[in-house]
């Protein structure tokens, strides 16, 4: 996590959220998701001062949210299934349209998505998907193809795996035939079993920086999001991205303002500063993630819109599944994804 994050990490956990004067907008994201000289550009433009922390899983921040009611934060990026699950729980409130006139910019083939009807609640700020990680340098990538393989016990003890509920089940779903969104509490528990044969192929679950094992050496096999594959490039090229045969996962993650924010303008004002095409196109080449924003996209290097690690093609994403809000049956997977960390 770079030092500016945590200084203004700290710089949360100082101040009193509870009462965050005018001027000011307190911003919760994923970690390394945003450019570094970003929040100044901000701050220079609009005189608006940011406070940001960042959190690891999306269980992590809608719990936070959820314990103390809100935390503070104005600005919150869920992903795709959690944007509906915390609409429909009132944790995340209606977005001022008239506030965000940057929303043209962005393609309407992104928008008005089943979690979302009519965007009501989130402006999408990157997409992407999850898939195999392979380091090229230690393994003969041309041979990996499958989800499949990351059950071979030859990689007892060397696989890494997303610590995220949702994602590792999607596999495993995915493999037994069943939809990776399934309600069906026997479907899910034959996922959960299916899974218990993975776990001692597992070395770590990583969802902050899942990345750094693989530059490290630490694991040369097992989950990465293409974004961070982009990342890792730029100081490794062995380190590769596959698409499964089975299909990945795609996901989106958006801006959302939790219903209890303090600075609701100036969330507006930063969501929108987000959708300004010269801030979107620079967002794409530090993270390495798609943008929704069309007009970005086209200011692009050639190579970069052409990367499919970026920008899948057209059978990729047919091929590939979104995730959707599983309502009360969270509750059967998580119950599930506690047993197989603790080994049961």
């Amino acid at each position: 996590m770079k030092n500016w994050i945590r200084l203004f990490a700290t710089t949360v956990l100082l101040a009193p959220l509870a009462a965050i004067a005018s001027g000011k907008v307190v911003v919760y994201n994923w970690s390394e998701y945003i450019p570094e000289d970003t929040i100044e550009r901000f701050t220079a433009e609009t005189g608006i001062e940011v406070v940001y922390a960042t959190y690891e899983s999306n269980e992590t921040m809608y719990s936070k949210l959820q314990l103390q009611k809100n935390a503070g934060y104005d600005v919150v990026v869920p992903s795709t299934y959690y944007v509906a699950k915390m609409a429909k729980e009132k944790m995340i409130q209606p977005l001022q349209k008239d506030l965000l006139p940057n929303l043209k910019h962005l393609d309407p083939a992104l928008l008005d998505k089943e979690y979302d009807p009519k965007n009501s609640y989130s402006i999408p700020y990157f997409w992407g998907s999850t898939g195999l990680g392979v380091n090229a340098s230690e393994m003969d990538i041309a041979a990996i193809h499958s989800w499949k393989q990351l059950w071979d016990p030859k990689y007892k003890g060397q696989l890494l795996l997303m610590d995220d509920v949702r994602e590792v089940f999607h596999v495993a779903l995915l493999l037994n035939g069943h939809s990776p969104n399934t309600k069906d509490p026997a479907q899910i528990k034959q996922a959960y079993e299916l899974l218990k044969k993975l776990m001692p192929n597992v070395l770590v679950f990583n969802s902050d920086a899942p990345r750094e094992p693989y530059m490290a050496g630490d694991v040369n096999f097992g989950m990465i999001w293409n974004g961070e594959v982009m990342m890792a490039q730029e100081e490794d090229d062995t380190i590769q991205y596959v698409y499964p045969d089975e299909g990945a996962i795609f996901w989106v993650d958006s801006f959302a303002i939790p219903a209890g924010a303090a600075n609701v303008k100036e969330a507006h004002a930063f969501i929108n500063f987000m959708m300004k095409p010269e801030i979107a196109k620079s967002c794409v080449e530090y993270v390495g993630y798609a943008t929704p924003n069309k007009t970005a996209i086209s200011m692009l290097d050639q190579e970069l819109r052409d990367n499919p690690v970026i920008f899948p093609p057209a059978d990729i994403i047919e091929k590939g599944e979104f995730q959707s809000d599983v309502g009360e049956a969270i509750e059967i997977y998580n119950r599930y994804w506690q047993q197989l960390k603790v080994g049961q």
